[in-house]
């Protein structure tokens, strides 16, 4: 059994009785940790994965968005963007993405509103970005994130290409917070690049997906965080950030991938068979990026 396979099926085990994966040691779905699984198993018709999209179904709440975790978030959050690309990933009936793009088109960061732009132009200069370029938060009604708003521009091309006005508008406008966000020496943090006159160091997980929405070769931004990103993550123990690294070179068609695959599959070896859901999932999706260009987040 290949180490892929061999992934998958510890994945399938690993899923809860009544549908879903849940992350860590808790016994409830999580929204985001189903989605990851649900990519890495979308090619093996089972029933796990059938139980895992009809949980995505039972759990869309009626404005069209998801919450976190089962039973949770009523009003819906990031996750929303994170399941419309992966039903579209699955081949899934079109109706419940679109209701989330609906959703998503209606939410934005907080700085996206005229007094918060005033505020942050005036009174609160501890964060250095130009409010007039948002995207989108982890819950409504906060600031934007770079996590979040890479996700989010990523849905909205899946889904809205060449269509209206609108969605290409708020595509564009969340590039552009994630540019503006980036970090002096390349890469990205969680939210801002610099705070209180101070730059932020990178995040390897934060910069990989980043990249993921921003893939234009000629993009200077994209350009730096790729570069950082080939500096820091061959060195990183952790499977997951290898993960998602692998996954952003294969978008980028950056010849990193092949060191960055080599190093996951030694993370990946038996003895470290306990990697949590999140990073065994994330990891077949790198795998199966290198053995058939099948990546979830591609723009087609």
């Amino acid at each position: 059994m290949g180490t892929l396979e061999r992934i998958q099926v510890e994945i399938e085990n690993r899923s809860l009785t009544g549908g879903g994966w849940a992350s860590g040691n808790s016994r409830r779905a999580g929204i985001e940790t189903t989605c990851y699984a649900l990519m890495a198993l979308h090619d093996r018709r089972s029933i796990t994965r059938a139980r895992g999209i009809d949980l995505l179904f039972r759990t869309q709440n009626a404005d069209g968005s998801w919450p976190a975790f089962v039973g949770d978030d009523p009003d819906g959050c990031w996750t929303t963007a994170l399941v419309a690309i992966a039903l579209r990933f699955l081949g899934a009936p079109t109706a419940p993405i679109e209701k989330s793009i609906r959703w998503l088109l209606g939410n934005k960061g907080r700085e996206g509103h005229w007094f918060w732009k005033w505020k942050f132009r005036t009174v609160d200069r501890a964060v250095q970005f130009n409010p007039d370029k948002y995207g989108w938060p982890w819950f409504p009604d906060t600031v934007s994130w770079v996590i979040p708003t890479a996700f989010s521009v990523i849905a909205l091309e899946q889904f809205t290409l060449c269509c209206r006005t609108e969605p290409m508008n708020r595509i564009q406008l969340g590039k552009d917070m994630l540019r503006d966000r980036s970090c002096p020496q390349g890469g990205w943090n969680a939210g801002n690049g610099i705070v209180f006159e101070s730059a932020l160091i990178p995040h390897i997980d934060t910069t990989a997906i980043a990249l993921l929405a921003l893939t234009d070769a000629r993009d200077a931004v994209a350009s730096e965080g790729l570069n950082w990103l080939r500096r820091t993550c061959m060195d990183c123990p952790s499977a997951y950030s290898l993960a998602w690294s692998a996954i952003a070179f294969t978008m980028h068609q950056d010849p990193a991938f092949t060191d960055c695959i080599e190093n996951l599959n030694d993370r990946l070896s038996t003895r470290n068979a306990g990697a949590n859901i999140e990073a065994l999932s994330l990891a077949a999706i790198a795998l199966k990026s290198a053995e058939d260009n099948e990546n979830p987040f591609v723009v087609i």
